[in-house]
């Protein structure tokens, strides 16, 4: 067995891989990564940027689209329909396998809807339906207005992955959403999927530049340290949610659980571990998505273990450090979730722009 197949065998973690391109599905390397024991696939409008411009292999579609007039937005959409659906195709036979567990990929919806809760729910509908592949995610960030259309789309039975979760506060109203949703619903609750993504070294790396300014050793101690901190007690919370009579109702029903699934874990600070946000965060019922580069250090010398509730205490003593030391946690994941909104922005806006580009090429050939 791989340390992957041995994440989920024996600890109940499943690994995915946080990378979608054609490349990527053509050269067969998903399906050897799905073997290798990947359960799942996130994608991001960075990714595919980087795939066009590095790729000769959307070149065909894109000719068609430019024949059939296609403006760049519209192709952006097929371009990155195409790729979901070879990924989806790839991991069906896991979704199946597992009973519907894993095998799922996700794609985001526009971030310009990321404060439009009729548009999120329209645009989130017509990718469901447009896609029609039962292992599909539709993202919605967990703005104030994304949680709103996260609680219609599960009263609707679709399955979301609830994106860029910064803090407990917001995290607590997801769970709300999901529970309230499945509640509303009135189908077959084994039906649907969700998975809570929080987001966690880039809480170090916002919290790191606040701790160096200030200064002093208390201060400097407590760097590198909030991310692990918060999600496990985010785990904790996770864990209370999802117990109790309320919980047990909808488990009679058939639900599934809202698994947390720890996203940004690639580390992006050399002196830290390189594993820092995955050995750190091992327990059942849990997600890790991982870029290529961890997955592969994660093969070579990742700690199998579980993690997740080991530690509470001193967690709960570095999320008490922080406000000692002034830092405002809430501010900082609300700071957090507009820059995620607009760093999603930007890489949408250039992949479109690259896909104008793309069309005009292949015009003229």
């Amino acid at each position: 067995m791989t340390h992957l197949h041995q994440l989920f065998a024996e600890q109940g973690q499943s690994p995915w891989l946080d990378n979608l391109s054609r490349p990527l599905l053509s050269s067969g390397e998903l399906r050897r990564y799905a073997e290798q024991g990947v359960r799942g696939v996130t994608s991001n409008p960075t990714i595919l940027q980087k795939a066009l411009s590095g790729s000769a292999e959307y070149d065909e579609q894109t000719r068609t689209l430019s024949e059939a007039g296609s403006d760049p937005l519209a192709a952006f959409w097929e371009l990155a329909i195409e790729d979901v659906h070879g990924a989806l195709r790839v991991l069906r036979p896991l979704y199946e396998a597992t009973t519907r567990r894993d095998g799922f990929v996700s794609l985001e919806l526009a971030p310009v809807l990321a404060h439009d809760t009729p548009g999120s729910e329209r645009a989130a509908r017509e990718l469901h339906e447009r896609i029609n592949q039962p292992n599909l995610f539709v993202k919605i960030p967990a703005t104030p207005e994304g949680v709103p259309a996260i609680r219609t789309m599960t009263a609707e039975g679709r399955n979301i992955n609830v994106t860029l979760i910064f803090g407990l506060e917001r995290y607590a109203q997801v769970i709300e959403a999901y529970l309230t949703g499945l509640e509303m619903y009135e189908g077959d609750l084994s039906a649907i999927h969700s998975v809570a993504s929080f987001f966690v070294s880039r809480v170090d790396s916002a919290l790191d530049k606040q701790l160096e300014s200030i200064g002093g050793e208390d201060a400097r101690d407590l760097r590198g340290k909030a991310g692990v901190a918060q999600a496990k007690l985010a785990y904790q919370l996770f864990r209370e949610q999802f117990s109790g009579p309320r919980w047990e109702a909808l488990a009679q029903r058939g639900a599934r659980v809202q698994r947390p699934l720890w996203a940004s874990t690639s580390t992006k600070n050399p002196d830290y571990p390189d594993l820092l946000y995955v050995d750190n965060l091992i327990g059942p019922d849990t997600v890790n998505t991982m870029p290529d580069a961890t997955i592969a250090a994660f093969e070579d010398h990742g700690h199998i273990a579980r993690t997740i509730d080991q530690g509470l205490d001193e967690a709960r003593a570095v999320m008490d450090h922080l406000s000692h030391v002034g830092i405002d946690i809430a501010d900082v994941s609300s700071t957090l979730e507009s820059e995620g909104i607009q760093a999603f922005a930007k890489s949408f806006n250039a992949a479109v722009a690259a896909i104008e580009v793309k069309l005009t090429e292949v015009s003229r050939r």
